[in-house]
């Protein structure tokens, strides 16, 4: 290897030691994307940070990169500048950390990929080693909370599982984003066929600083983000914010154009790699076998099956989103709470501290992947 390939496998092998790996691709498809993202001098300062932000203070003090505090400074920021690493603004100083590929680099072209980018991405994340990688994290990135008017009365519904609750008790500021997902495929002639909208995805509180940074995005306040949130649900977008009772981020999904819920539809019990805490159930007797939650949900948990045609739901596919309970004619779709119910991480921080701390082997990962193909062939 010539001395810059040397420096994009140490980056590669770096990045695959964090919280969520980035494992080797044959056919040089890692290396590819790390080069769309880092030049050779970039890759050498990312050497020194981590998935946890460190100050600037002490990444000048690890070993010597061969570049001048200043330097190093500037590199950070053009990495930053062009969505490759992590920033936020922590006791007032500036930090900087290394994010996961998904969700973090791929997201933080902020609506603005180029289709050099999307194509090498793309090529990345279809190889095997990717997939297990990824499917292989605990807990998960991100999770399923169910739309407003999905949530009975009589639930006792936790802060993290209100969207609501969530954009009002968020410091701030908000930034809407158009969904980089959708626009991948839009640019490829596949438009959604759930929304026409591209400014779905919503950034807040550090997250949203960042992208504000960038001078990507649109601000919005408090009452807009919540004008948007309702646009989504009417849409019949799935919410999955970042697996945390305080996340910075919420995407509205849908399953044509989606990355996560595509995931979800090729595994065929997807609901065990999922987070969430709620699942959807039918009453048999009130069900007129209309077919409307057929068409509204985005993950083919849903099907009209049995003598009576009526609606019966896959629980090993229901994320819980609650999309089919809004728009059931006959109200024979409710929402119920799954016993026990699971507290996310406080925070990002602390879910990649987790993942990190629950790291699969490689075994187990290949246990994961063979558990799956097997249920496929079932």
């Amino acid at each position: 290897m010539n001395t810059d390939d040397e420096i994009y496998r140490l980056l590669q092998r770096h990045l695959d030691s964090q919280a969520v790996g980035f494992p080797a691709a044959g056919a040089g498809a890692d290396v590819r994307l790390l080069k769309r993202l880092f030049t050779p001098d970039e890759a050498r300062v990312a050497l020194c940070l981590s998935y946890k932000p460190a100050p600037d203070a002490r990444i000048n003090e690890l070993p010597d990169t061969g570049f001048s505090p200043g330097q190093i400074r500037s590199l950070l920021n053009t990495m930053f500048s062009k969505g490759a690493v992590g920033w936020k603004k922590k006791d007032g100083t500036d930090h900087w950390y290394l994010m996961p590929l998904l969700i973090g680099m791929y997201e933080a072209q902020d609506g603005d990929p180029s289709l050099d980018f999307l194509g090498d991405a793309e090529a990345y994340m279809k190889t095997m080693g990717f997939a297990m990688s990824f499917l292989s994290v605990r807990p998960s990135q991100m999770r399923t909370i169910p739309i407003n008017r999905s949530l009975a009365v009589e639930h006792h519904v936790a802060t993290y599982d209100q969207i609501r609750a969530i954009v009002r008790d968020s410091p701030g500021p908000f930034v809407v984003l158009k969904c980089i997902c959708r626009q991948g495929k839009a640019l490829k002639d596949k438009p959604c066929s759930k929304t026409r909208r591209q400014e779905t995805c919503l950034a807040m509180g550090d997250m949203a600083s960042a992208v504000l940074r960038r001078n990507h995005g649109r601000q919005l306040t408090r009452d807009e983000v919540l004008s948007v949130l309702q646009q989504n649900e009417d849409d019949g977008l799935v919410l999955q914010p970042a697996n945390a009772q305080n996340p910075e981020f919420v995407c509205s999904c849908c399953g044509c154009c989606c990355g996560m819920l595509s995931y979800q539809k090729f595994l065929p019990a997807p609901v065990g790699f999922w987070a969430n805490n709620y699942f959807a159930e039918v009453d048999a007797g009130v069900c007129a076998g209309c077919g409307a939650c057929v068409a509204r949900c985005q993950v083919n948990a849903v099907a009209l099956a049995g003598a009576s045609g009526g609606a019966e739901v896959n629980l090993n596919r229901c994320i819980g989103c609650g999309l089919c309970v809004t728009t059931c004619p006959s109200e024979a779709i409710r929402l119920k709470k799954k016993a026990p119910e699971v507290a996310p991480p406080l925070n990002e921080e602390a879910l990649y501290d987790e993942i990190m701390a629950n790291k699969s082997s490689g075994f187990t990962q290949l246990r994961t992947l063979l558990k799956a193909a097997l249920r496929l062939k079932q």
